[in-house]
């Protein structure tokens, strides 16, 4: 005997976990005021020949792209939160963009080693006072950008699902658009923090080979970020998510079923920003269970947001 069922909390709201229109707003702020500082710093580094502050001004201009990406993708994933053709909403979108962006920060990454090999082998004259301004004023502008950001973001680190979550589930729930524009400001930051240091070093201590060498550190670090960030999105993309905390809460609750009820088929895949669908095939002795009992007894994790349930009788097996 077969009994079959497909259970959704989908119908109610199916572009559950689409992008929020304060972290949108954030990140089309953030675009504008990067792309201003991204000419200023082009101009200065150009003007006042410093590798320092031209690589961060380059290092801003594919963080202007990347972020531009994350709010194309916020505006893609809300123009087509209601199309049919999209099964489980347009979540993913946004995903897409966090990774493409996390792409463009290993290019920055590779273009930063390039430059500063290039200033190593042909060290240039630096006007120092000019290029420090500009280093600073970059700064300002990222940690400004950062505090939009993570206001913008202030929504992710509030789940309370009432029944025992750790910080693990609100760490893995985050906005992983908003999480890749927030980490190419960062990142930006870094390079303007380690420009001002190679300044600093040159212009007090004339210590010329900082400049390029506060380039090379940035860029490993940028590399590192990006790869973390590849990691998250990409275990989203490849639905990679059975070694998720929800899966074991999954299994705790099917096992306070009926005795003799077993696991024969289980899938858990990401649908949303902290939504989650199920699809479960049960093998049972149990004449009275039925799906609509798991789906209840699943209820408790309001995070499983779509239940697929199969359930096998068989009258000869163990108690």
């Amino acid at each position: 005997m077969n009994a079959h069922h497909d259970l959704s909390r989908w119908e109610q709201s199916h572009d559950y976990g689409t992008g929020n229109a304060r972290a949108e707003a954030g990140t089309r702020w953030v675009l504008w005021i990067t792309l201003v500082t991204m000419i200023v710093e082009i101009t200065a580094g150009w003007w006042f020949n410093s590798m320092a502050v031209l690589a961060d001004g380059w290092h801003m201009s594919s963080h202007a792209l990347a972020i531009g990406l994350s709010v194309f993708a916020y505006s893609a994933a809300r123009k087509y939160a209601d199309d049919p053709r999209f099964a489980f909403g347009t979540w993913k979108i946004e995903v897409l963009g966090g990774y493409t962006s996390a792409l463009f920060l290993l290019a920055v990454a590779g273009l930063m080693v390039l430059g500063a090999f290039d200033r190593l082998l042909e060290p240039q004259p630096i006007r120092y006072g000019e290029a420090m301004a500009v280093a600073i004023l970059g700064l300002l502008v990222n940690l400004g950008c950062a505090a939009i950001l993570h206001r913008a973001g202030g929504h992710d680190h509030h789940h309370d699902h009432g029944h025992g979550h750790s910080h693990d589930h609100d760490h893995q729930h985050a906005d992983l658009n908003l999480k890749a524009a927030y980490i190419h400001v960062i990142t930006d930051a870094l390079t303007s923090v380690l420009a001002i240091a190679a300044l600093a070093g040159g212009w007090f201590y004339g210590w010329d080979w900082l400049d390029p060498a506060c380039a090379l550190v940035g860029a490993v670090l940028v590399a590192l970020w990006a790869k973390n960030l590849l990691r998250d999105t990409g275990r989203v993309l490849l639905d990679r998510e059975m070694d998720h905390p929800v899966v074991e809460e999954i299994r705790e609750v099917i096992g306070e079923l009926p005795p003799g009820t077993q696991i024969t088929d289980f899938h858990v895949w990401r649908v949303g920003n902290g939504a989650y669908a199920c699809a479960i095939s049960l093998l049972t002795h149990d004449p009275t269970l039925t799906p609509l009992a798991v789906r209840q007894a699943l209820a408790i994790h309001e995070e499983i947001v779509h239940v697929t349930v199969e359930i096998h009788r068989c009258d000869e097996c163990p108690a």
